[in-house]
């Protein structure tokens, strides 16, 4: 895959929607497409059903928003004037599922693709947008196999798990000086690749991994495995899966008097909805997770970014929605450079994106990953989440 290396043009001066310091806008009715506008659909696929759907919502937002104020730009491509639109998928957190709605995305030739959400859906669907040629961006899904293939239409914008398991456990073993860790993963491949990371680099700094237990990503019950490591007697749990285990997993652990046992967790547990599931267990506050990028106040368009996304939907924001907003200026960004919406046309420029978001100045390795990718751990304390300074 051809490197980012020295760049055509320089790059784009932040616009009103990346500025940290631009006032945010005013809601208002979508403006009407200008007379002859070309429209050019981005594609965006997550779980909007079943219990991660919270993500789904929150990831989808970031698209549909980055959409609204693309199109109050007047931009033209090509010598057209353009309109955006999204077209939605749902892919239920299940493989099969997402690779049918890539297949769908492909079929109806959208421009490219923000998505998918988890690291399960994302690898198979990778290889149906490098199959068709259509360019995608996952703001999301962590797992380190996603770039392995080397398809040159893929590429993520936050730090992978290589990166979360390993800052965790080094968390673990230098900060906390803890000496023995169980290990629980939901057997998805974000859940056990994070967990393994996580086990390898603990027991690397000489922390002894005392249990490795594994359940799925629809349980609602772990007393039997709880109970298993409470007889191991582990300083520490990693869980490998998402909040919607995570928040009843916390609920047992106090149940079964684990109340001193400090729980770590990836991106999937690093969520406000994990305070809610926990539903007030004095557990919570043992947390301590990991976000792939800066927290939202270190963000360089952080703090007025999410005061725009509060006004424009209140209460839903989750963890991902900055990073699919950036993923969606990118892929358009590579569009005006390339002065083409046709994939084929804006593909080479995509990997040689310099683009300053909301989440970080843009940049990709050869292969797709982000250069440079930020990591930043959390707890919670009185229900909310904080980072770890």
């Amino acid at each position: 895959m051809a490197g980012c290396g020295k760049k055509d043009e320089p790059a784009p001066a932040p616009t009103p929607a990346t500025s940290a310091t631009a006032p945010a806008p005013t809601a208002a009715a979508p403006a009407p497409a200008p007379a002859g506008a070309e429209v050019v659909r981005i594609g965006h696929v997550a779980p909007m059903s079943g219990p991660q759907a919270h993500y789904g919502k929150d990831n989808e937002n970031g698209v549909r928003m980055a959409i609204e104020e693309l199109n109050t730009q007047n931009i033209s491509i090509g010598g057209k004037p353009v309109r955006f639109e999204i077209q939605a998928e749902d892919d239920a957190a299940d493989p099969k599922q997402g690779t049918a709605a890539a297949q769908k995305l492909c079929d109806a030739k959208v421009a490219g693709v923000v998505g998918h959400l988890n690291s399960g859906t994302t690898i198979p669907a990778a290889k149906v947008y490098n199959d068709c040629g259509i360019p995608h961006i996952t703001g999301a899904a962590t797992n380190p196999e996603l770039t392995k293939p080397g398809y040159k239409t893929t590429y993520r914008l936050i730090a992978n798990d290589n990166a979360l398991g390993a800052a965790l456990a080094l968390h673990a073993a230098d900060q906390l000086k803890l000496k023995k860790v169980a290990v629980i993963d939901d057997r998805t491949a974000y859940g056990q690749g994070v967990a393994d990371i996580f086990s390898k680099t603990a027991e690397g700094k000489g922390v002894q991994v005392v249990d490795r237990q594994f359940t799925n990503d629809k349980a609602t019950d772990f007393m039997a495995i709880l109970t298993a490591i409470k007889a191991k007697k582990p300083d520490a749990i990693f869980y490998g899966g998402m909040d919607a285990q995570g928040g009843p997993m916390l609920r047992q652990l106090e149940q079964l008097g684990l109340t001193d046992v400090k729980f770590f967790g990836g991106d999937g547990i690093c969520t406000a909805e994990i305070a809610k599931l926990a539903a007030g267990a004095k557990t919570l506050n043992n947390v301590v997770c990991a976000e792939g990028g800066a927290s939202i106040a270190k963000m360089p368009g952080g703090a007025a970014w999410k005061q725009r996304y509060d006004q424009k939907f209140p209460g839903q924001f989750q963890i991902y929605s900055p990073y699919t907003y950036d993923a969606t200026f990118v892929l358009v960004d590579a569009m005006k450079r390339a002065n083409s919406t046709d994939p084929k046309a804006y593909l080479p420029k995509l990997a040689e994106t310099d683009y300053q978001g909301v989440t970080a100045r843009i940049q990709f390795e050869p292969g797709g990953e982000l250069k440079n990718a930020a990591t930043t751990l959390y707890t919670y304390k009185d229900g909310k989440k904080q980072a770890i300074e």
